[in-house]
């Protein structure tokens, strides 16, 4: 029998089990008591905005202190909407795709011009930067019980897996879209969507899926065919390039470090980095970290011992940074490819948002230099 045909038994199916295995204690699925709301009682949407536009590619256990954070420093929307951006980055650092955070304080600003109360419908949402079709379904169906249907990663494989749909989610996304609006429970979207997720995070999961503690494993046609992890089928995948990149950390006679911020494009757009660049074929890193430092900060230096090797993947490329210390010998910084360019203390590092990879660089400077001071005192 189709899915579709028998949705009514698999949302009472999914909703028992949910009640009693779901997780309930997500904290903006819950009212300020700590209790869980009515179906019809709304909550909050801008900690459950917050929330999902966090979840975008990043799993719940990682996002948690990450949302108690930023909730304690930008507890409305009218406190994220009159943050720095500075501020906002800093908070994010280590949480990954940048753009992200950059992208909740626009939509912050946005609301607050609009001065309307909090939209109820798709399209409103899907206005904001950052706001597709599935994360507008599930922040309307979480915060106001809106019957509105989500399709995240952990959605189209738990569909995947009870289609046995031949041809990868992406290449089907009408079919499967189809597929999560004939199964909401139209009475209770909020528990629904939440339950699917659920299912997809603790259950029916990318490897070894636990489909003896499913409740639709009855119903599940790659279950039947033997090999539910065999779905969702995938394209082949491709080869990541890869790139060595050339990072100088610079210092000056104070033993100050020079660091720039990124232009505000891009996956870190409007981060802080240490200088560098790509490694041309043939190319000595040494030479490469001169080149660099000329061509984007058009300063001097004498490249000196390596600091640290890394290795660092992005969904779209490898990097591998050589980090190289450097003397700073003549020219005024200038941001000939940034926003703007500062010497700092070594110490004060921590008070800028930089990439991920940057945290092993500013925790192997700061190991040097420990040592420099211990043996100095020595």
């Amino acid at each position: 029998m189709s899915p579709l045909l028998q949705a009514s038994e698999l949302r009472r199916l999914l909703l028992a089990w949910w009640q009693e295995k779901g997780r309930h204690a997500i904290p903006w699925k819950l009212k300020p008591d700590g209790s869980l709301p009515a179906p019809g009682e709304p909550l909050d949407p801008y900690a459950i905005w917050v929330a999902e536009v966090m979840l975008q590619q990043t799993q719940l256990q990682v996002v948690l202190p990450y949302w108690h954070r930023w909730m304690a420093a930008f507890p409305s929307v009218e406190a994220l909407a009159a943050a720095e951006e500075h501020d906002v980055l800093l908070l994010w650092q280590g949480l990954g795709y940048y753009s992200r955070a950059r992208r909740l304080l626009a939509g912050a600003r946005q609301m607050q011009e609009q001065a309307s109360p909090w939209p109820k419908d798709l399209e409103s949402w899907t206005a904001l930067p950052g706001i597709g079709r599935s994360t507008a379904g599930s922040i309307l169906s979480s915060a106001f019980n809106r019957p509105y249907a989500i399709l995240d990663g952990n959605v189209k494989r738990v569909l995947a897996r009870l289609m046995a749909c031949e041809r990868p989610p992406s290449r089907d996304l009408n079919r499967f879209w189809a597929l999560s609006e004939a199964l909401l429970d139209p009475s209770r979207p909020r528990d629904f969507n939440q339950a699917l997720m659920d299912l997809g995070a603790t259950v029916c999961t990318p490897r070894n899926p636990r489909c003896d503690q499913c409740p639709w494993q009855v119903q599940c046609a790659a279950y039947a065919a033997g090999d539910p992890a065999a779905f969702p089928v995938t394209d082949a995948p491709r080869e990541l390039p890869f790139q060595v990149i050339g990072v100088g950390v610079v210092r000056n006679a104070a033993g100050q470090v020079l660091i720039d911020q990124r232009l505000n494009e891009g996956l870190l757009g409007g981060l802080w980095e240490f200088p560098g660049g790509k490694q041309e074929p043939g190319e000595p890193i040494e030479s490469t970290i001169v080149r660099e430092l000329q061509e984007e900060l058009a300063i001097e230096a004498e490249v000196g011992a390596e600091l640290i090797t890394l290795e660092h993947a992005y969904s779209h490329k490898r990097l591998r940074f050589v980090v190289h210390l450097c003397r700073w010998i003549s020219g005024e910084p200038q941001p000939l490819a940034s926003q703007q360019v500062r010497w700092v203390e070594p110490t004060e590092l921590g008070d800028y948002p930089f990439p991920a990879a940057n945290a092993r660089i500013i925790a192997a400077l700061l190991e040097r230099l420990q040592g420099e001071d211990s043996a100095a005192a020595a």
